[in-house]
């Protein structure tokens, strides 16, 4: 057991992964029904002294469909027929997850629209009360 680099600044020890293997639905055959390949791993996100303050709450925000009330991530892979594949796929998501959580999101600055666009905004809504107002019946004709 190592450590699994995520970026230069984070490394997550493989003892604070939980691997189980249990039965995959899905193609093969009789080795389906005997064999447990499909890869669970469960990452305490909410414990974890591997991320740093700002990963882990935007982690725990970005995934919060996976995440369970403990504050665990799981992560289910059973794209292939093999245990070691399975368990190579859910770590690969695990450190993806974890990667994007580290983008820091760009502040949003508040901008005022121009006076040209102000100025645009007001003709285009008199024009359209002024098609409005000719598409009107008009006042004192008996139809």
């Amino acid at each position: 057991m190592g450590t699994i680099t995520v970026t230069p600044r984070i490394a997550i020890d493989e003892r604070e992964l939980d691997i189980q293997f249990v039965r995959a639905s899905g193609p093969g055959g009789q080795n389906v029904n005997k064999v447990a390949t499909a890869a669970q791993l469960r990452f305490d996100v909410a414990n974890s002294p591997s991320l740093p303050d700002d990963v882990r709450a935007r982690l725990l925000r970005q995934a919060a469909g996976r995440i369970n009330t403990e504050g665990a991530l799981i992560i289910d892979a059973r794209r292939f027929r093999s245990q070691e594949r399975n368990r190579t796929d859910a770590i690969e998501r695990l450190v993806e997850l974890v990667r994007r959580a580290t983008v820091t999101p760009k502040k949003r600055r508040p901008t005022k629209p121009t006076a040209a666009a102000k100025r645009r905004r007001l003709e285009e809504k008199k024009k359209r009360g002024e098609d409005k107002r000719l598409r009107r019946p008009v006042r004192g004709e008996n139809h």
